[in-house]
Order: C-alpha cells, then structure tokens, then sequence
C-alpha cells in the first residue's frame, strides 16, 4: 500500500490522506486549509486524485479541517460512500452546509468590491448542490466493528475522545496472501475532559499515522484552567464589560458552556448572560444532545440530575443575524461566544471589531490559533490588527487558556502510543507544525528506538 499526503504535513489543517493497495483507493478525511492566504489558496481545489477510481472516503470526525474539501471531491466527480460515525455524519452536514453559507456570503462582497472595479466575477469553489451530494453520499461506521470500505481493505473505529463522534482508524488491508495495517490516530483528545469519552488506544499495527498538534508540549492542568478562567471571568464581570470567547461551533463550544454551569452550580461564579451566538454552535449542541450514547459518566450523572435545566435562562442563543447585531447594543458584564475559534471568519470578528479597543472588554482564546490567523495575532500581541479592511486598536485584555484544547498533549499522545509500541511501528507523524512534532520525534526516537518519518506536503509512504 501506498500512502500520499495532500494536507496536515508539516502544518495542521487541510487533513487529506491518499492510500492505494492493488485492488482499492481510499481517502482519510478531505479536510481544508486554514490559516494564511497562502494555506487557504489550496481550498480553491480538491487532492489531485482520480476521483472516478476512488472507492471510498473515511472521516475521523467532523472539524472543517478534516471534511471541508468533500465538496471539491463531488465537485471532480467522486460518487463512492462518505463513511464515518453516525454522530460525525451529523456533525458533518452542518458543518459543509455552514461553509457554503460562509463562502457564499465573502463571495458575494468580494465579487461587488470586483464589480466596481471593472473586474470579472469569481465563481464558487463548490456550490449546494456539491454539499448535498456529498450529504446524501454519508453512510455510518460503528465503532469497534470492522466494516469493508472497499475490496481487501476494512475499517475499525475506535474513540479517538476528541469531539463528540470522532474516532481513530485501523486500516486493514489484504491481499489475499498476507495483511498489514495502518493506525491512523485521526485528532486525539486529552484524557479527562467532558462531555465525551477518553481516547480508546489500538493495540498492534504495522504503521502509525499519528497527530502531533502538541508534541512539543503539554497544557495546562484541568483544574488550574479552569481555576484560572473562573478568575478571569470574576473580573472581567468587575469591569462591566463584554467578555468574547471565539470558540470552535463543534466540541469547544460545548466544553465551555459545560464549566460555566459547573462554576454556577458551586458558586464559583454568579450567574450572568451567556450569548450562544452561532446558529451552527446551537445546532451542534442539539446534535450532541441526541447522541447520548456517546456520553462520558460525568455528562450522564449530570444530565439524570436534571440540574442543567436550572441555567437555561442564563444562556441566551441568538442564530438570527438581527439578533446577533442586536448584541452590539447590550452593555456588559455579559459573555459572547462565537464562531469562528481562529476568528478568521463568522461572527466573531463583528464583535471583534466593535469591542478590541475598548479596555474593559476581555478576550478568551481557548483554542488552537494556526499561523497567519487573526486569534493569532491577538495571542502573539499584536498592537493592531485588520478586520473588514479596517485597523483596530487592541485595548482589551487578551487571555490564552490553553488547557481547554480538545487535542492531546505530549503526555497523552505519547501514552496512546505506549500501547502501540511494543508491535514496533513504523511512526508517521503528522497535523503538527515542525516546531511541534520535531520534539515529539525525538522522544519518540530516543525512548523506543523508531524514527519517525515527518511528510510534506505531496509526500508519499510504502508499507
């Protein structure tokens, strides 16, 4: 089998993984770009593969970064089955349907701006028709259970613990003569955080293809981020000002409305509106809810208290646009969350822009921010920054609270893989920028004797 990386190699979005055996072509995730105007010029195409002979396209779970490109793939032709957990195929439609809204919402101010100039109009990347057709092309996988996804290759899914529905996969492949396997680890999460399920670690194969998002490095303790954002939140409540949380709509979104209630609950906060602020993050949450046979213990005793009801006046959804710009107008204290979680689109920018120069606003990132993204340059300290064409000032108070990633840090990633490296793998590291997965090649390297092979964009592996 052959192995081609078109995505997460040498950075951490755009996850796409091309594997050819004699009989069978299959793809691991299509995901897109994000980042800079050089990374996200790659979404204009889907992988360079013959999609008239690709037999399957297996997600790990349903970031953008991992299903954005399934459109592009229908667009070029692909008609085979879109595999994944059925909570991932869930999550997966809205999170397409989402990105054509986005897409078609810049398209359109970019081709006026383009109108006026004299200038043609750009056509779309993919249109609805490409998203529902992928849609309708979504067929589920159950974990544990091995499926054929195409002629001498299957499939086992495993909780990967990252997002609600994501899974790690066992890629099994027969020739008739003889077997090998490829571990792909899709994104791991940490152990211990809510909601869903730890990490479920295969136990042999002949190949790991495995995240290195933060092999450089662990987060924060649990507890002390959480501690640590109660702290902020007390005084940004002190200021009466608008604390802003630019949060991934899938997973993050979830964590945090979870630790709020926990904080009211135990007094560690009063209570204060919380503005849901993103049509996909509301619907998300319901998807969650229906999927609760994916709940960790700590969600089901929560729920079966029938305590979470208690807050429903606290947090506040707002998915119209009117009400969305209604928020303009509401004086603080009171808390936003928003999507995008790198804000480099939706409508956190709106409310970045309206309220970065004002001092008593405060800004949470508590997620990955990639290069060249606008939550970046609020991390690294830029003085201003550019929103719609326009330079703000950045006055309010900016905080990183690492600890509430949902990826593993290199503690976690390492001890996954401690199951695995009494088999003796071949180690593929990838979906990490160089100063992440470097380190992590080296421990791997030095404590078990495997040197990891590090792709590029393009790259391609044999086993």
């Amino acid at each position: 089998m052959k192995i081609t990386f078109y995505g997460a190699a040498g950075g951490v979005t755009g996850t796409a993984y091309y594997c050819e055996s004699t009989d069978a072509r299959i793809m691991i995730d299509c995901g897109m770009f994000q980042g800079g105007r050089r990374d996200e010029s790659r979404n204009k195409a889907a992988p360079p593969v013959n999609y008239n002979t690709l037999d399957a396209i297996v997600l790990t779970h349903a970031h953008l970064d991992h299903c954005g490109r399934l459109p592009h793939a229908v667009r070029n032709g692909y008609r085979g089955p879109v595999f994944g957990t059925p909570a991932t195929l869930d999550l997966a439609a809205l999170v397409l349907r989402d990105s054509l809204k986005v897409q078609t919402s810049d398209l359109e101010k970019l081709n006026r701006m383009l109108v006026r100039n004299g200038k043609p109009k750009i056509r779309p990347a993919f249109e609805e028709d490409d998203v529902e057709t992928a849609i309708r092309q979504m067929k589920p996988l159950t974990y544990h259970t091995p499926f054929p996804v195409a002629k001498g290759m299957e499939i086992i899914v495993d909780e990967a613990g990252h997002i609600m529905g994501s899974g790690s996969l066992k890629l099994t492949v027969s020739d008739g003569k003889g077997k090998k396997s490829v571990i792909f680890s899709g994104d791991l999460g940490a152990t211990g955080m809510p909601i869903v399920r730890d990490p479920e670690p295969f136990r042999e194969a002949d190949m790991v293809i495995m995240e290195s998002t933060y092999g450089d490095r662990d987060h924060k303790p649990l507890q002390e981020t959480i501690d640590e954002a109660i702290a902020i939140i007390g005084e940004a409540l002190h200021l009466k000002g608008k604390i802003l949380v630019p949060s991934f709509a899938i997973g993050r979104t979830q964590d945090i409305i979870y630790y709020i209630e926990q904080a009211f609950r135990k007094g560690g906060l009063p209570r204060f509106p919380i503005y849901i602020d993103s049509p996909m993050a509301i619907e998300a949450s319901r998807i969650y809810m229906s999927h609760p046979e994916l709940f960790d213990e700590e969600m089901i005793e929560l729920i079966g208290s029938g305590e979470m009801e208690r807050d429903k006046g606290y947090i506040r959804p707002t998915p119209s646009a009117e009400e969305s710009r209604r928020l303009n107008d509401v004086k603080g204290p009171c808390m936003i969350i928003a999507g995008s979680g790198m804000c480099n689109a939706g409508r956190i920018k709106h409310h970045l822009r309206h309220n970065l120069w004002k001092p008593e606003t405060s800004v949470l990132i508590v997620g990955y921010q990639a290069q060249g993204t606008l939550g970046r340059k609020l991390v690294d300290g830029n003085s201003t920054v550019n929103i719609f064409g326009e330079r703000i000032a950045v006055r309010a108070k900016i905080h990183k609270l690492g600890g509430f990633s949902a990826h593993a840090g290199q503690t976690d990633l390492l001890n996954w893989f401690n199951v695995l490296a009494p088999d003796r793998p071949r180690v593929v590291l990838t979906h990490g920028e160089e100063k992440a997965r470097m380190p992590l090649s080296d421990i791997i390297r030095k404590r078990y004797g495997l040197q990891p092979f590090l792709p590029q964009y393009g790259d391609s592996i044999e086993l």
